[in-house]
Formats: structure tokens, C-alpha cells, sequence
């Protein structure tokens, strides 16, 4: 009687072994992705999506943070990018440091403070004019490669939480130039290397946020 007491018991010890389980891991995802230091997050949209918005708020708790703006600086000749940087640079907190560099990899190594990335996608733009890719420089695809494989070191390495922000570029139509699908084909294999490095990506459709595990 008391053996079968016991068995009697066991299912529902086992349902509860499960749940306890699925909350232990679900606490251990948490503690991954925000109680490291070394937490690295890619925040992934399109257009007018609000994945800046959503990255600030993500690092608004630091009271210490280096904004890294690798996008080109706004300029006369073009008033509608200058509006974009303009209303970038007004939501910034004023303790904020920002730093204007196309040297991610850089950055990344001499941090000391945590580091928000806005964007990838800006400053992969810039790299591939660096290295020529526009223009069809002789050797531009060894140079390209040599700058991203000294990124995603630095990626890898970076010591202080760092949060990067990034164009999505696979849901759109194919773009009609070729230099608009080489910047799609490099960005696109840019942020799957990225991603496969990070404690935390989210996706940003219309404002709303979806966790990608």
C-alpha cells in the first residue's frame, strides 16, 4: 500500500521537477543575457522600425555609456541625412559620450565603459567605400574581408556590455544594382555572424520587439 502511495505520487512530482526546471532555465537566460559584463546584444529592423529607440532604452540604465556613431557626419549637402543625425544626436542623454569613428574594432578592444553601436548598417556603408568596393578597386574584397574579420574579433573579445543596432536587409525586394545587393549580401552575412556571437537578439517590427533565441 504505502509502494503504491508513493507511485501514485510520482507523476505529479514530475510535473512539478519539470516546471521547476523551466523556471531555473528561464532564470539562467536572464542571468546570460543582462547580469554579465560582458553582454553583447544585436538589436535588428528596418526603416523607421524603432530599433534606435528600443537600443537606447536598453542602455538608458548606465550611467556611464559611449554612443559610437560610425555613420557618415551630417553635412549641407545632403539636409535629409543631416535631419536624421540631428534628431539622433537630441535624444542622447547629455552624460553620454559620443564617439564618430569608422574603427569599430578599436573601439571595441580600449573600451572601458559600455558601448552603444548605431548602426552596422551605416558603418558597413562607409567600409565598403574605404576599401574601395564602390569604385571596384583592385583588392577590394580582401580588404573588406580583412576589416569585418578585425570587427567580429574585436566582437568577440569586447570586455563591457555593448548593444549594436543593425538594418534588417532580408525581408525587402531584391534591389535593382548591383552595388545595392552587394551591400545587402555583405550586411545580411554581417549580422548572422554578429548574431551568433550575442547574449540577446531582438527583432523590431513596427515598434514591437520580438526576442529571437
Amino acid at each position: 500500500m504505502a509502494n503504491g502511495s508513493a507511485h501514485e505520487r510520482m507523476p505529479g512530482m514530475t510535473k512539478l521537477t519539470h516546471r521547476l526546471a523551466r523556471s531555473l532555465e528561464a532564470l539562467a537566460r536572464t542571468l546570460r543575457r543582462y547580469g554579465r559584463d560582458e553582454a553583447k546584444v544585436l538589436v535588428l529592423g528596418g526603416v523607421r522600425s524603432g530599433k534606435s529607440r528600443y537600443a537606447e532604452r536598453l542602455v538608458a540604465g548606465h550611467p556611464h555609456l559611449v554612443y559610437v556613431a560610425p555613420g557618415l557626419p551630417p553635412s549641407a549637402d545632403d539636409p535629409e541625412w543631416a535631419a536624421r543625425v540631428e534628431a539622433h544626436q537630441a535624444r542622447r542623454p547629455h552624460h553620454w559620450t559620443t564617439v564618430e569613428t569608422t574603427d569599430l574594432a578599436k573601439v571595441l578592444r580600449t573600451a572601458t565603459s559600455p558601448l552603444l553601436i548605431d548602426c552596422l548598417g551605416t558603418w558597413l556603408s562607409r567600409v565598403l567605400d574605404e576599401v574601395g568596393a564602390w569604385s571596384g578597386q583592385a583588392g577590394w574584397e580582401q580588404r573588406l574581408d580583412e576589416r569585418l574579420e578585425e570587427f567580429l574579433a574585436a566582437w568577440h573579445e569586447a570586455k563591457v556590455p555593448v548593444v549594436a543596432v543593425s538594418n534588417e536587409v532580408g525581408s525587402g525586394v531584391v534591389p535593382a544594382t548591383v552595388s545595392g545587393r552587394l551591400f545587402r549580401d555583405v550586411l545580411g552575412a554581417l549580422n548572422n555572424r554578429v548574431s551568433a556571437d550575442c547574449d540577446q537578439v531582438s527583432l523590431i517590427v513596427a515598434g514591437r520587439v520580438l526576442d529571437l533565441q
